[in-house]
């Protein structure tokens, strides 16, 4: 039986190390969101992935999104798909350890369905 987490919006995963990469159309949501050009956005909120091939979203100095406002998403509505995969269609081991997703077993019907709910697409 598959196991749905339940995201809890804890932001646990919004201050752990690492980083979001963004595609084109995801610079362009968040731009048009926040009210920028593309090009200010990029310059303000991204940065260079470690990979050189791509772009990322900045981290505040102490590592967190720079899009975390206390226990806040500032761009929930239209966050990025890496961030709104975890932690059902990705996710480490050791996860729940620092995540407060409650895990609950569903069938595979009702797995499908929440999953797209959550995240937009189908696992």
């Amino acid at each position: 039986m598959p196991i749905f987490y339940e995201c809890q919006r804890c932001t646990a995963c919004c201050r752990w190390p690492g980083q979001v990469r963004l595609s084109d159309e995801e610079i362009a949501r968040l731009a048009r969101y926040k009210e920028v050009s593309e090009f200010d956005f990029i310059q303000q909120f991204t940065r260079l992935t470690s990979d050189r091939t791509g772009l990322a979203l900045k981290d505040k100095e102490n590592g967190e999104c720079i899009f975390l406002e206390g226990e806040n998403c500032a761009v929930q509505s239209v966050k990025p798909q890496q961030c709104r995969d975890f932690p059902n269609l990705w996710n480490f081991p050791g996860f729940e350890k620092v995540c407060h997703a409650i895990p609950r077993d569903v069938s595979a019907e009702d797995y499908r369905a929440a999953v797209l709910k959550a995240t937009g697409r189908l696992p």
